[in-house]
């Protein structure tokens, strides 16, 4: 849980340290205003991204299961700007173990809203998967533009960063890993 007063003062001491006077009219309020947005951006924190998946169920389906396109925000740890895209999330089942396709978007929703690292982000979300299915195969790309690459130091906009993590049958079979990336670039 944010520490209110904290983070406000916090915030105040910045705005004064950057040579700001946090007392003027459209300053006054932004203590409170940057304290409740770091509060929902930083509210998975609060939660665990492998405790998303509280839905599973025995299907008989064994072949691959695929969400892509799940939009999130995060925070870069290094200069607390953002950094957001989209994650691909993919499973295949075993002994017909499978889940509700929005804790798949839960567990990226989860993992995102904290500081966090793009190669961390992609990792927790098969952390989660594995865990919580013990399927085949996990497959997860995280496809994101970084505001600290954006707006500072190199200044490239629209560059990407793409990051993987493949476990099980994805990591040993290259053909399934194809499988995968033709269809998530499928429009």
């Amino acid at each position: 849980m944010i520490d209110q007063k904290k983070a406000e003062a916090a915030i105040y001491q910045l705005l004064e340290a950057v040579g700001e006077n946090p007392k003027r009219e459209g300053l006054v309020d932004t203590p409170k205003r940057v304290t409740k947005m770091y509060a929902e951006m930083f509210s998975g924190l609060e939660q665990d991204p492998k405790r998303q998946f509280t839905a599973v169920f025995t299907e008989e389906h064994e072949e691959l299961v695929l969400v892509k396109d799940i939009p999130f925000y995060s925070m870069c740890e290094h200069h607390l700007v953002p950094f957001y895209g989209t994650a691909h999330v993919a499973y295949l089942p075993s002994q017909g173990r499978v889940t509700g396709l929005s804790k798949l978007a839960r567990a990226v929703e989860v993992a995102s809203k904290r500081p966090q690292l793009q190669e961390r982000l992609t990792a927790q979300v098969a952390d989660a998967l594995e865990e919580a299915l013990s399927p085949s195969g996990v497959f997860v790309m995280v496809e994101a533009e970084h505001m600290c690459m954006t707006m500072r130091g190199i200044k490239k906009p629209g560059s990407k960063t793409v990051t993987t993590v493949t476990r099980g049958l994805f990591k040993e079979d290259r053909e399934q890993r194809r499988e995968i990336l033709n269809l998530i670039k499928e429009k």
